[in-house]
């Protein structure tokens, strides 16, 4: 007789416990179905989307060949701009002395050199994360002074007497690019100073202390006024590729994936072959 009393206590709560249940039940069932909740599957998806590539940050360490240095700084800041909280640093220099920094454990992410046989300094050691590839190629041209004084219109003229011409070390790619193009043309010239890196080399022109340099044509248009640039044909058989990498130990790898696809991307072509660039 004890036992039914606790029967009639404990049935309405079971029956309210139910009741809940179904109400729960009902909304859930009325939430999930019809065109809004696929609309509200979607606005998750793409606040997902978003928060994922917002979730970019932190500095990019870029080595860059020298020939790089304007419209890589353009991307630079084009990237910052497109992802807040990050910042893209640079080191510009000759691509051999850019790839023994990395291979000497220099912290970095992103490797773009001017030829294929200084990428591969840093391939042989170990230090690419995956097969680099090939974003814009350049090709060579002679820098003169203003006004093209000494009447410079091949590379042949380089060879005359008297006449002072720098150019990059040979163990830079636009000194090895130079080189054959000499060698196509059977033309020997001896420089009055070799260069460490192609901004280098067209510096002794735009101080006027050198009559002229063989360097990149987009070195020559980043110059402006303050050189001019005669074009010769023997340069077409030495057009370097530029090839791209992310390095093995990069220390911030995400933002570095995403500055080389910006640099492969429609935009990022635009830069460079307003620049001067050719197309890969």
């Amino acid at each position: 007789m004890t036992r039914s009393p606790r029967r009639t206590r404990r049935m309405p709560q079971v029956a309210g416990a139910g009741a809940a249940a179904l109400l729960a039940l009902s909304a859930c069932s009325s939430s999930g179905s019809g065109s809004d909740a696929g609309s509200g599957s979607g606005k998750a998806g793409s606040d997902s989307s978003a928060s994922s590539s917002s979730k970019l940050s932190g500095t990019v360490t870029v080595f860059a060949a020298a020939s790089l240095k304007e419209s890589f700084t353009t991307l630079g800041k084009e990237f910052e701009k497109d992802h807040p909280g990050t910042k893209v640093t640079f080191n510009f220099g000759g691509s051999d002395s850019l790839a023994a920094g990395i291979t000497g454990g220099a912290p970095a992410d992103v490797f773009a050199a001017a030829s294929p046989k200084t990428m591969k300094i840093v391939t042989d050691a170990g230090d690419a994360s995956g097969t680099p590839a090939t974003f814009v190629r350049n090709q060579l041209e002679i820098a003169t002074l203003p006004g093209n004084p000494d009447r410079i219109s091949s590379l042949r003229d380089l060879t005359r007497s008297g006449l002072k011409v720098v150019l990059c070390d040979q163990e830079v790619p636009c000194g090895a690019a130079v080189r054959k193009a000499l060698d196509a043309s059977g033309l020997k010239l001896t420089p009055v100073s070799y260069e460490q890196d192609v901004k280098s080399a067209l510096t002794k022109v735009e101080l006027k202390e050198a009559d002229a340099a063989v360097v990149y044509k987009t070195d020559v248009r980043a110059a402006g006024d303050k050189v001019e640039g005669v074009e010769f044909p023997e340069s077409a058989d030495a057009i370097n590729d530029y090839p791209i990498a992310l390095l093995k130990d990069a220390p911030n790898a995400a933002p570095a994936k995403a500055f080389i696809e910006l640099v492969s991307s429609a935009a990022g072509q635009k830069v460079l072959t307003e620049a001067g660039f050719l197309k890969p």
